[in-house]
C-alpha cells in the first residue's frame, strides 16, 4: 500500500509567519505555485497560506506594506503523516476544495502533496504496469 512519504515532493518552499505577505506572493508567484505552508521555527505546522488567502490584498494594497503572513494565512492547516495511507490523501484531496497537503513527521514539516504529485503517481503506475505486460 502507498503511503504518503512515497509521493510527497520533498522540497517544500513554506515561509513563517512573520515573513512579510508581499514577500510570500512574490514567492508563490515566481515559483508558480498556488500555496505553501507556514511554519514556526521548529519546523512546527503553523498555517497554510494560498492565493485564495492572498487576494484580498487587492482590497488593502496601501496597508500591504506592513503585514505579515500571520495576518493572512488559514489556521489551522490540515496535513496528514508521512506514514498516512495515500489512499486517505486522495479522498481528502478529493472531497475539499485543497490542491495540496503538508506532510508532516511527529508534527514537523517533511513534505507536500498536491493533486499534481497525485496525478504524477497514477502515470508513473500506468507506465510501469505497461511496461511489465
Amino acid at each position: 500500500m502507498l503511503r504518503a512519504k512515497d509521493v510527497m515532493s520533498r522540497d517544500v518552499i513554506f515561509v513563517k509567519k512573520e515573513t512579510p505577505i508581499l514577500e510570500a506572493v512574490d514567492v508563490l508567484v515566481n515559483n508558480n505555485i498556488s500555496g505553501m505552508p507556514v511554519v514556526r521555527n521548529d519546523m512546527t505546522l503553523a498555517g497554510i497560506l494560498s492565493e485564495k488567502d492572498a487576494i484580498i490584498l487587492f482590497y488593502e494594497a496601501q496597508e500591504a506594506g506592513h503585514k505579515r503572513v500571520g495576518d493572512y494565512m488559514t489556521v489551522p492547516a490540515v496535513a496528514f503523516e508521512e506514514n498516512e495511507s495515500l489512499l486517505e490523501v486522495c479522498d481528502f484531496l478529493a472531497k475539499n476544495i485543497f490542491r495540496r497537503v503538508p506532510i508532516t513527521s511527529e508534527g514537523k514539516l517533511v513534505g507536500i502533496i498536491s493533486v499534481r504529485d497525485v496525478l504524477d503517481s497514477v502515470l508513473k503506475q500506468n507506465s510501469e504496469t505497461v511496461g511489465a505486460t
